[in-house]
């Protein structure tokens, strides 16, 4: 007898094809183009308004923070103005004089310290504020994010690179973050501050105001032209930056695989190109954000030179001044309060032109962040639900029970006595509608037609399936698995093997035909009731941070550790986990990556046991595991396969001797069926990809 084992870095299906077409048709909607001054991606429409309906959870606090802002930003201009009464109406009359009175000087200074203290306690009051505010909206914000990434396909982890995804919960809401608690604050804060200050400046001089704004709109045509380009690329830095997490995430979990083909030359060379893309975007990006600031500030340094040449021309000529205070002469302590008002018109115009750089980045990662929230979630449809049942000596007669008695049933909803399935078979095919009615002459249902018994008839009718519409996978299946059998589905790679478990489970939904689950169509069934009926075992281990007791009970949360034991018993796991340096509570990280392959795979199998589903799906189970502990195990499986319809996917063909029935599949099409004996003297397909005629490929 030969085995076939296949190498799984090798393989190629039809399946992957398509994913990678959906990931490339994907990125090159996402990834902006062109050069400098190119088209290029913007954050999404509504983005801003959507980030302050978050922040507006804590209206209070936002309230309080306006409020400080608006207090600082009137003593900032205060302060200013009360400059000019400072020296016109107390400093300068005492100069000379032969004995000065300070009491109204000092009274003055005094007045000015609290305004000074009154806008110092406010600024910090609303900085210390708005940290609450900030990390409370990305709580917020990662909580709906991660909330709703629960809710979506697997489709759409399919088509999206896992470091990218990871990048919206990293750099993304760091960008956020900054612009929540300093970018946002701060421009308000300016405005307000540059209003403040306009407002005084023309209720000192008019004329001197019309100045300084005509020079400000000046400054403000050269910060626009910077701030439009830089914006673009800061955009674009947020996508690169999500690439390059990707690139680095799928290398980390690829690397042996990489030092395994001395591929680490390639690896780098692709991943300079990624970095460089990067480079480009945050330099350009940050070269025109970092101009901006000395432009402004330069240009405020002229604004206040030709102010105080002007100004001083005015003051000592004696030309008349006009303001919102009234007409007369520019005094010197008028000319002190407008270069300092001056400077705070100024200076916040250069402030937001530095947080605009900052928000732009903020708003590219929020956009990519609801981007995600706005996925289509998962479309269930289903109204069927499992429930437990309490079965009556005559094996038909059921009552609806709320512990669990180790029986259980599909129960639908007020109304459907379950003709809804039957019209939706008769509207497919004359062929369909003989399945379904053959499965509902099979079922053990309660007279009023809304309890059906969970037995793990499982029918396929005229099914057709494609990942990708155009590019079908199966093609007009139709099969069936009677209760309690073992199923064992073999055939080469891309052969559709994996995809009859993905559409039984509805990790995807046919394009074509029925799937029936004990005469009721799985379309009905509400998912998390359907994968609760099917436990899965896959290829690929994934174990989480936390003890081996906790992953065991990854698949039933409220098992005990007394069941949690047995399970591992059951699947001849406790041996193993005894020896481990705490027993069932060593902690295991990254994966598991201090166990071998095969004891990973062993407390996936647990795990499953635990769960006591009714129905399992075996995926290449103990592809990883060497063949004497395969024995072991197997024997462990056939316990927990007892009573069950198990679904084996396999290539190695003497795990699937004992099935009670064996499908080979050939380009998504079923070849032959039968069991194995059946299958060997047919001297077919099978015959020869057991003998190794032929090789699964």
């Amino acid at each position: 007898m030969t085995e076939m084992i296949i190498d799984e870095e090798t393989e190629m299906n039809e399946r992957q094809e398509a994913v990678d077409e959906l990931k490339t048709a994907e990125r090159e909607q996402g990834r902006p183009q062109g050069g400098p001054g190119g088209p290029m991606q913007k954050a999404a429409p509504g983005t801003t308004k959507r980030i302050f309906g978050y922040i507006f959870q804590y209206k209070w606090r936002v309230a309080i923070v306006v409020l400080c802002i608006l207090i600082a930003a009137a003593a900032q201009a205060g302060s200013a103005l009360f400059l000019q009464s400072l020296i016109d109406s107390y400093i300068l009359p005492m100069v000379g004089a032969d004995d000065p009175d300070w009491g109204p000087l000092l009274r003055a200074l005094t007045l000015m310290g609290c305004l000074y203290a009154a806008g110092i306690f406010c600024s910090w009051l609303w900085q210390w504020l708005i940290v609450t505010v900030e990390q409370g909206t990305l709580k917020k914000i990662r909580d709906d994010m991660f909330a709703h990434q629960q809710s979506l396909p697997i489709r759409y982890f399919d088509t999206n690179e896992h470091g990218d995804i990871m990048s919206r919960y990293t750099n993304d809401t760091d960008t956020l973050r900054q612009a929540i608690s300093q970018s946002f604050p701060q421009m308000f804060s300016s405005a307000i501050s540059a209003i403040a200050a306009l407002v005084s400046m023309l209720w000192l001089s008019v004329p001197v105001t019309v100045f300084v704004l005509v020079f400000s709109a000046l400054l403000f045509a050269v910060v626009r032209r910077i701030v439009s380009r830089s914006g673009r690329y800061f955009v674009k830095q947020q996508i690169e930056i999500g690439d390059v997490n990707a690139f680095v995430e799928e290398s980390v979990n690829g690397q042996k695989v990489i030092k395994v083909f001395n591929h680490e030359d390639a690896t780098q060379q692709d991943f300079d190109v990624r970095n460089e893309r990067l480079f480009e975007a945050s330099a350009e990006a940050n070269t025109w954000g970092n101009v901006t600031m000395p432009i402004v500030g330069n240009m405020g340094y002229m604004l206040y030179i030709l102010l105080a040449v002007v100004g001083g021309f005015m003051a000592l000529s004696g030309v008349g001044n006009f303001g919102l205070s009234g007409f007369g002469t520019l005094t010197l302590g008028s000319l002190i309060s407008l270069l300092t008002l001056s400077r705070s018109f100024i200076n916040p115009l250069g402030q937001v032109s530095m947080q605009f750089n900052m928000v732009m980045m903020a708003l590219a990662g929020a956009s990519r962040i609801f981007m995600l929230m706005d996925e289509k979630p998962e479309d269930d449809g289903g109204s069927v639900t499992l429930v437990n049942v309490e079965l009556a000596s005559d094996g038909r007669t059921m009552t609806e029970v709320d512990h669990e008695t180790g029986h259980w049933a599909w129960k639908r909803e007020e109304g459907d006595d379950g003709t809804r399935s039957l019209k939706a078979a008769h509207a497919l095919s004359p062929r369909a509608a003989e399945v379904a009615m053959k499965a509902r002459e099979n079922a053990i249902t309660s007279p009023d037609g809304r309890l059906t018994l969970l037995q793990g008839d499982v029918r396929f009718t005229d099914v057709t399936f494609g990942y990708s519409p155009d590019k079908p996978v199966l093609h007009d299946i139709t099969w069936f698995a009677k209760p309690g059998q073992k199923v064992a589905l073999v055939g080469a790679t891309g052969a559709g093997k994996t995809t009859v478990t993905n559409l039984i489970n509805r990790f995807y939904d046919i394009q074509e035909g029925m799937i029936l689950y004990d005469g009721i169509s799985v379309k009905g069934i509400r998912k998390p009731d359907l994968r609760r009926s099917l436990g899965i075992v896959l290829q690929d281990v994934n174990l989480f941070t936390g003890t081996v007791m906790d992953n065991i009970r990854y698949g039933r949360l409220d098992a005990t550790d007394e069941e949690c034991i047995e399970a591992a018993r059951l699947t001849n796991a406790d041996s193993f986990i005894r020896m481990l340096p705490n027993g069932y509570q060593t902690v295991l990280e990254g994966d598991g990556s201090g166990l071998s392959q095969g004891q990973r795979q062993l407390i996936s199998i647990a795990r499953a046991a635990v769960a006591d589903p009714p129905a399992m799906i075996l995926d290449e189970a103990t592809s990883s595991i060497d063949t004497r502990t395969e024995e072991v195990v197997q024997a462990g499986m056939d316990n927990l396969m007892k009573g069950r319809t198990v679904f084996v996917i396999a290539h190695r063909l003497s795990t699937v001797r004992n099935s009670d029935v064996i499908m080979v599949l050939d380009h998504g099409r079923i070849i032959e069926r039968g069991s194995h004996d059946e299958l060997i003297a047919q001297k077919g397909e099978y015959y020869q990809l057991y003998t190794g005629a032929v090789e699964l490929e």
